[in-house]
């Protein structure tokens, strides 16, 4: 059964030096505050997993936090690059970043084999594309039935897998709706996981379209207002545009971040 922690006590308990993390949520429901978190605690050396990052792990890799980066496509949506990403890759600043590159559908079926309990997810995808002579664990596999060529690509069992979502009970029950992504199919394939919480309520109604992680398949949750932002959690927020816009102009250049972060993230302190 999940346990209701605070914020500071879930990444302390639960994000270690070296572990594969994943921060998924996809343009909804994106983790800011426990990635945060992890930047406040200084967790080193960690493998990041993710769809399509964006801000957060532009924060996370300029912290220093990150070693290496397992992906598929990387940018500040609608606005352009991110920089500390670009930085860490062309400078090593703060520190080298390994990559592993691949497609959105190659990443989904990678966390849908892990959560499966299967070493493997097999597709059609990578065909026609180079990403296989860049990425070693892309690998072509031969149908037994119809002889076809295909693409295998590894499970992915993150250490830890960490989520924002709108509601959870005090059972540890979480409730999530409206754009969801690999949420569900991330906590399920890690080892660990975290959500975070608009609200922990007594109780819960059903909402059209949710997706419910039952309090066994979690390891603890933590009620975290606002902790999406500056993307957003639907019925809660709207996501703040002009913080994207803005990043663009902070995260250019080394000494502009490092202000930030040090005003936004060291000094602003865990949600309470």
């Amino acid at each position: 059964m999940a346990k209701l922690v605070s914020l500071t006590d879930g990444v302390a308990h639960l994000v270690r030096d070296g572990d594969v993390v994943a921060l998924e949520g996809f343009t909804h429901l994106i983790p800011f505050a426990a990635g945060h978190e992890i930047i406040r605690q200084g967790r080193q050396d960690l493998t990041l997993v993710r769809m399509t990052p964006d801000v957060i792990y532009d924060q996370l890799i300029g912290a220093g936090c990150a070693r290496r980066l397992v992906f598929s496509w990387g940018g500040n949506p609608g606005v352009g690059s991110l920089h500390r990403f670009r930085d860490a890759v062309q400078h090593a600043w703060p520190r080298p970043l390994e990559l592993e590159e691949h497609s959105h559908a190659g990443m989904a079926n990678r966390y849908v084999a892990g959560a499966s309990g299967l070493p493997f997810a097999v597709l059609r995808g990578y065909t026609g594309t180079d990403l296989p002579g860049h990425t070693t664990n892309i690998r072509p596999i031969t149908c037994p039935f119809t002889g076809e060529t295909l693409t295998a690509v590894p499970a992915l069992r993150p250490d830890v897998t960490v989520v924002h979502a709108q509601r959870a009970d005090r059972n540890g029950n979480v409730q999530m709706w409206g754009i969801t992504g690999v949420q569900k199919e991330a906590v399920l394939a890690a080892h660990r996981s975290l959500v975070t919480v608009e609200e922990i309520v007594d109780e819960w109604e059903p909402v059209p379209g949710q997706v419910v992680l039952p309090g066994w398949a979690v390891t603890a949750v933590a009620e975290v207002p606002g902790g999406a932002h500056p993307s957003y959690a639907h019925g809660y927020s709207v996501r703040d545009n002009d913080f994207y816009r803005d990043w663009d102009a902070v995260s250019r250049h080394r000494d502009t971040f490092r202000a930030w972060v040090d005003e936004h993230v060291h000094k602003a302190g865990a949600p309470a």
